[in-house]
């Protein structure tokens, strides 16, 4: 007997609304305005906390696509509140994009232009203008995406290596030497990270902005995604590279291989709906998408559900199970059960759900833990942080609950 989707639904269209009440009850700042940088697990804000974009841009996306999705006109002021508090206080007025992070009052503390940031930014700005029909947010996505290709895409050196994002660039878009993801002094100036999450933002911009010029960024992305970041061989991805695509350092990130297994499909998706000449595109990255998924599942673990961080370059494996591994396991393994209608997808899609149900959950305080171990102890102590955010959790609600929609 096969499990209730019924009940699934049911499920997760609550938690997508317990996640959401939490977040409006607890991440927005009275004092100094937008949302707190940090709560911990007894969900007791840090006032004096750095508040950064990617927080910030990930509430934006969040509350946008809650509105959009459900038309519950209760989640159009917070996205409201972020996404002005993002045009005051990270938009960087002199030299366009956006900062990294601000200190607790709102003033500028790390001016980095990381193009993980800017991608985030650019995300949350794009959903927030297909809910609301915005023309500022819109107007700024437009500008945001502007000036990630016009200083951040690589056109220097050899053509036929040439292409993606560098990593990092410094306020005024010269060199940077500081990175936050990967390290300068190893040469890691390309990562699979940031990219992953830049092909995420242009699709997303693309569905409230058609334009030819998004639509040969994510087509480019996708063949850097072929030829460079995911291997022939393993279907897994390298995750740090110099400008020319050469691996500097590796390892076998399970959530990461999970979540590509989906945003890859979805962004040739996009591109096929508007341009039926990419309809081919569109069925070798589905196909990609399954081979992914197929090597994703070496990550997870039969005998509770749950789904490993990671294989480290030593052989190490890496037996925590993160809340947004464990989020995209149950859209990834979804996804690919769409496309083969394989069982054992489906199977490990709600092994994820109950898996998050059992140890992930906090029953007493809300929202998500940050993590367990291996044996199911709680990790860590932040419900909200620079990275603890309502995105990966939120999103999977979302997506499960389009996708089982699909499956009546």
């Amino acid at each position: 007997m096969g499990p209730d989707l019924n009940q699934l639904r049911a499920e997760l269209r609550q938690e997508h609304k317990d996640i959401l009440a939490y977040w409006q009850r607890y991440a927005p700042d009275p004092e100094h305005g937008g949302f707190y940088g940090r709560v911990n697990y007894q969900n007791q804000p840090d006032p004096k906390a750095d508040k950064g974009i990617v927080l910030n841009a990930r509430i934006l996306w969040t509350f946008s696509a809650a509105l959009r999705h459900t038309h519950h006109e209760e989640y159009q002021p917070v996205a409201d509140k972020a996404f002005q508090y993002i045009q005051q206080h990270f938009v960087d007025p002199q030299y366009g994009g956006v900062y990294w992070s601000v200190d607790a009052t709102g003033q500028p503390k790390y001016p980095l232009k990381h193009l993980y940031g800017q991608a985030f930014a650019l995300y949350g700005l794009s959903e927030y203008a297909n809910a609301t029909h915005s023309a500022p947010a819109l107007a700024l996505a437009k500008e945001q995406f502007g000036h990630m290709v016009k200083y951040a895409y690589d056109r220097d050196g050899d053509p036929a290596k040439q292409g993606g994002f560098v990593e990092a660039l410094a306020r005024d878009w010269s060199p940077a030497t500081d990175y936050i993801i990967s390290k300068y002094d190893n040469q890691e100036s390309k990562t699979m990270n940031t990219h992953l999450h830049i092909l995420e933002a242009f699709t997303c911009l693309y569905r409230v902005w058609p334009d030819k010029s998004v639509a040969d960024q994510i087509r480019g992305m996708l063949r850097m995604f072929q030829e460079h970041i995911i291997d022939p061989t393993t279907y897994r991805m390298n995750l740090f590279m110099d400008n020319d695509w050469n691996i500097r350092r590796t390892a076998i990130s399970y959530g990461h291989d999970i979540e590509a297994s989906w945003l890859l499909p979805e962004a040739a998706d996009v591109l096929a709906a508007k341009n039926p000449g990419d309809k081919a595109l569109q069925k070798t990255v589905r196909a990609l998408g399954v081979k992914m998924a197929r090597a994703a599942v070496d990550g997870f673990d039969p005998t509770d559900g749950g789904m490993n961080y990671e294989l480290e370059p030593n052989g190490h494996l890496n037996r925590e199970r993160s809340w947004w591994v464990l989020a995209e396991a149950m859209v990834g393994f979804m996804n690919a059960y769409q496309l083969t209608h394989e069982q054992a997808f489906l199977d490990k899609s709600v092994s994820s759900w109950e898996f998050i149900k059992k140890y992930l959950l906090d029953l007493k305080k809300g929202e998500w833990f940050s993590g367990v171990t291996a044996d199911h102890k709680v990790l860590g102590n932040e419900k909200i942080s620079m990275w603890k955010c309502p995105y990966h959790n939120s999103r999977s609600c979302l997506e499960m609950l389009e996708r089982l929609e699909h499956l009546r």
